[in-house]
């Protein structure tokens, strides 16, 4: 059932071609401090990888190692505050929308026809929480194909980061990146959160046709939702037909 690649267990093929995805796509983002920020990052999570590859235990032992950006979110600030949006009502048609993933492919939900989609806004990579539930979603994604739904996570962060952040925590579903303009996707789904920047913690259960079946805000941002209440939504749906 565990379908959890586990954080730094990427193979180095993997490495490569998120290498390769970085240095063609970092030009289309403007110059900023986020993409000097993410520039950085990207050339630690290099650098620590040639490190362990190399076997030269002296220098990990020097300086911070993958394990230590792995587990970032346990020293970060905490995530905080009381919810401040209501969720589209069930039984609304979900709005469409085109989002590039962590490798610039863009993903629409219209593609999805057919197949539920169980949509899952989230503050910020790295962040405590979205560490968590993310993490709970990729061990668990074996459950969520048994009841016909594909997962994704949608944030503000760009896809470099969702990029860097799938790679180390062993991501394999789409993480989307609602960066520019920043928020759209969020807005329209009515879980923007205009004073912080970015989203609320929601769920969207989106049916076969198009619809939203289910529709949930953590009434505290810190709040990660009980994953047996998501499975019971997929499960009182009907059953999907086979293709």
């Amino acid at each position: 059932m565990d379908s959890h690649a586990g954080p730094l267990n990427v193979r180095p093929s993997r490495i490569e071609q998120l290498e390769a995805d970085f240095a063609s796509l970092a030009p289309q983002l403007p110059d900023s401090a986020e993409r000097k920020a993410l520039s950085v990052l990207h050339g630690m999570v290099q650098e620590l990888w040639r490190i362990q590859v190399s076997g030269n235990a002296r220098q990990v032992r020097s300086g911070p190692t993958i394990d230590d950006i792995v587990d970032l979110h346990e020293h970060a600030p905490p995530m905080e505050g009381d919810a401040v949006n209501t969720p589209l009502a069930v039984g609304e048609p979900a709005p469409d929308f085109a989002l590039p993933d962590a490798n610039g492919r863009t993903i629409r939900l219209s593609d999805y026809r057919g197949r539920r989609v169980v949509l899952a806004f989230y503050p910020l990579d790295w962040s405590p929480g979205c560490s968590r539930q993310l993490d709970l979603y990729q061990h668990e994604l074996d459950e969520f194909r048994k009841r016909g739904a594909e997962v994704m996570g949608i944030s503000v962060d760009s896809l470099y980061s969702h990029g860097a952040w799938a790679a180390v925590r062993g991501l394999t579903f789409p993480l989307l990146a609602d960066f520019n303009p920043k928020g759209d996707v969020a807005r329209r789904y009515k879980v923007w959160r205009e004073a912080d920047g970015f989203s609320e913690r929601a769920l969207y259960i989106v049916d076969e046709n198009g619809i939203i079946r289910h529709a949930q805000v953590s009434p505290k941002l810190q709040h990660v939702p009980d994953i047996y209440e998501l499975f019971s939504a997929l499960d009182q749906l009907a059953t999907p037909k086979a293709a």
